[in-house]
């Protein structure tokens, strides 16, 4: 397998090898060293502290994703800059959890960074252990990140997430760029503006340093003292667009920071890049993603969602008025992307009611305690 990812910073980083070495590239142009040790000062018109160290959260759930798991803890333990914690969060798999703490046992040798197995201890699913996690870390560290189990980060990833708290005091979270490791090509009518389907950065998204409304959960974070503020995560599969709208909410849309330098791999199986799976994802994501909204109250809103049909339509009669003139190449994917977005308005209309009729169980996870 070999395939070129997509570098949001036009740097094009190539990324070649099998699915168990997914995400071994380095990204181009990382940033200088930031310095690990540095004493905390008061951040300027915000007045929010200068962060300084960070803690990793990577969060499991099969055995099927182990060689990636590996490959993720690994890439951790060889940044450029050491993280305080790595805090790994097995989600309600028992034997998974007893492989985990026997490749990284309590007491043994794990490497640069000692490596902490801990199991989920709520109810939910992704957002809980997440949760798990972010207790594990306390006030350890100034900001936790969070990497998938199916990503490798670049060595500067941490680096450069850091450094965006450290330039802008108004920052409370800050995510990077997933850039996919494709296990096999994609299909010519799969739209660029719908790699979200499978978690990576899409056409559309800042390709510079910028206010985002959802950031992508494969490789994101926020400061500590915020996610104590607002309780963690409460969604269980929509926890990146809970955090992003409940720290927007709560700081301001200038707050939530897109910093698409920060690179990981993130490794797209092939089931992944089919229409079976494409058709599905635009559905039921859209469909659930109504409870989440609603559990979110005030700071819930559909603007990412509005912006990104905006800018889809643009892009459909775009390719459409070149076809006109013998140009025709785009009108597969403009078609996907027409049908991905009416997909995703029925399953909001599904969603919607099925809360009205009352058939919308309560989310598991339900933030962290007061």
């Amino acid at each position: 397998m070999s395939s070129v990812t997509a570098d949001p910073t036009g740097a094009g980083s190539t990324a070649a090898g099998s699915a168990t070495a997914a995400g071994t590239a380095t990204a181009a142009g990382t940033a200088a060293r930031v310095p690990h040790q540095v004493a905390r000062a008061q951040g300027g018109a915000a007045g929010a502290e200068v962060v300084t160290t960070v803690a990793v959260v990577v969060c499991t759930y099969t055995d099927a994703r182990w060689d990636l798991l590996c490959r993720a803890v690994e890439s951790v333990q060889h940044q450029t800059l050491a993280p305080r914690r790595l805090v790994l969060c097995v989600d309600h798999n028992p034997e998974l959890a007893r492989r985990c703490r026997r490749r990284w046992p309590e007491g043994g040798e794990h490497g640069a960074v000692r490596v902490e197995v801990v199991e989920n201890r709520y109810a939910g699913r992704l957002g809980s252990a997440r949760n798990t996690a972010v207790e594990e870390v306390g006030a350890d560290a100034d900001v936790v990140a969070f990497l998938d189990d199916d990503a490798a980060a670049d060595p500067g990833w941490l680096e450069t997430l850091l450094r965006v708290y450290q330039e802008d005091p108004a920052a409370r979270a800050v995510g990077g760029a997933p850039l996919p490791v494709l296990e096999t090509a994609l299909p010519r009518w799969f739209p660029p503006e719908f790699h979200w389907v499978f978690g990576c950065h899409y056409r559309g998204l800042p390709t510079r340093r910028a206010p985002m409304r959802h950031l992508i959960g494969a490789n994101m974070s926020a400061r500590t003292d915020v996610l104590r503020e607002v309780r963690g995560f409460h969604a269980d599969d929509h926890d990146d667009m809970d955090l992003s709208h409940r720290v927007a909410a709560a700081h301001g849309a200038a707050s939530v920071l897109y910093e698409p330098r920060a690179q990981v791999r993130h490794f797209v199986p092939a089931h992944r890049v089919t229409w079976n799976y494409f058709w599905r994802r635009c559905y039921v994501v859209n469909r659930e993603k109504v409870r989440a909204l609603r559990d979110m109250g005030d700071a819930g809103n559909l603007g990412a969602e509005l912006e990104f049909v905006a800018d889809a339509a643009r892009t459909v009669l775009g390719s459409v008025g070149r076809a006109l003139l013998g140009r025709p190449a785009g009108l597969a994917p403009s078609a996907a992307m027409v049908a991905g977005i009416g997909l995703a308005g029925l399953g909001n209309v599904h969603g919607r009611l099925a809360m009205l009729l009352g058939r919308t169980p309560p989310a598991r996870t339900r933030g962290l305690p007061a």
